[in-house]
């Protein structure tokens, strides 16, 4: 009888304990609010392109898009929460643009194996091509530097033209580098080029010497990054360079002495990491699958992640004081509020 009334118990408290340990009121289970990443940056309008955008830059209140095989594409961002799609251009714009820079007047897209196209924007609701035939191939991205432009040109190194008549670019001299040439930039005395070399990381050369393009222009630095360096920018204060180097993330390259390049610091935020800006401190990164990611950078040897914006893939990007314009791949132009 006492075992009996002992079992009782026990089995009583069993239960006991396991209803308390799950409680059959759904409404006392409180589900996890996800964790905001933003940082205060919010997409407030997306707006499809013709094309699969990779790339975009600014002028006044004008976005210019290379997107891939549909060409280059204008749209007025005046009211950037409600832009207007202004002209589409294709015709005699061949192969697949992925870069794109404006000077003055004049687009300049890189195409891959059609080379440089350079269009006319005077009026942009009817933007055409020039008759200019490029010899760089295949065309991966360019630099310009007052009225030369550096072209990458992948496994071929880099090649240096002459910009000064758009029309009639002049071909200069070049650079053979160590794996494929993909993203370039100069320091603001333009004695030094930087050249994201793909799978061989950074390269530094010295152009202090320039001659109109035509100089020897010698390797005084390289640096193995880990990934595939697709794009750098730098840091001239700090002596250091960023570069968006896929798989890798963000690394940060110091070359103030480059006879000692070496990484300061790093970030992986996810994604493929393709191109980057630097603004107040503040690395503004593209990531494919990895959206738009946003870096504090004040301190190179700590960088910290301050936001991210998913998108479905962003590849470029542009930005002015209030908005950040990406260029995704999938969804074409997403415009972004940069928090006050």
């Amino acid at each position: 009888m006492k075992i009996n009334k002992l079992f009782n118990v026990l089995l009583f408290s069993l239960i006991f304990l396991l209803s308390c340990g799950k409680p059959n009121d759904p409404e006392s289970i409180k589900p996890i609010e996800p964790e905001d990443k933003t940082g205060g940056y919010k997409i407030v309008k997306k707006l499809a392109t013709a094309g699969y955008a990779q790339d975009v830059t600014k002028k006044d209140s004008l976005l210019y898009i290379a997107q891939g095989e549909g060409g280059m594409m204008i749209i007025n961002v005046i009211d950037p929460e409600n832009p207007v799609a202004v002209s589409i251009t294709t015709e005699n714009l061949q192969g697949y643009s992925y870069k794109i820079a404006i000077v003055d007047s004049i687009a300049y897209l890189a195409a891959g194996s059609n080379g440089v196209f350079v269009v006319d924007i005077s009026d942009p609701f009817a933007p055409f091509r020039l008759e200019v035939s490029s010899p760089y191939k295949p065309a991966r991205n360019f630099h310009i530097m007052g009225e030369y432009m550096f072209v990458a040109i992948s496994e071929n190194g880099l090649k240096i033209s002459d910009i000064l008549y758009p029309s009639e670019p002049d071909p200069r001299g070049g650079i053979q580098t160590a794996g494929y040439a993909m993203g370039l930039t100069t320091t603001a005395d333009s004695a030094y080029l930087m050249a994201a070399c793909g799978e061989m990381g950074l390269s530094v050369f010295n152009i202090s010497d320039f001659q109109e393009g035509y100089g020897d222009y010698p390797l005084v630095g390289t640096f193995d990054t880990p990934g595939y360096a697709e794009a750098v920018i730098i840091s001239e204060e700090k002596s250091v360079a960023f570069l968006a180097c896929g798989t890798a993330g963000l690394q940060i390259i110091d070359y103030s002495d480059t006879t000692n390049i070496h990484i300061a610091g790093a970030f992986d935020g996810g994604g493929y990491a393709k191109t980057l800006l630097l603004k107040n401190n503040k690395i503004f990164l593209t990531a494919e699958l990895g959206g738009l990611q946003i870096i504090d950078v004040s301190d190179v040897t700590t960088p910290k992640l301050l936001g991210q914006v998913e998108t479905e893939k962003a590849m470029g990007l542009a930005m002015d004081n209030d908005y950040i314009y990406v260029a995704d791949e999938v969804e074409g132009i997403i415009v972004v509020s940069i928090p006050k």
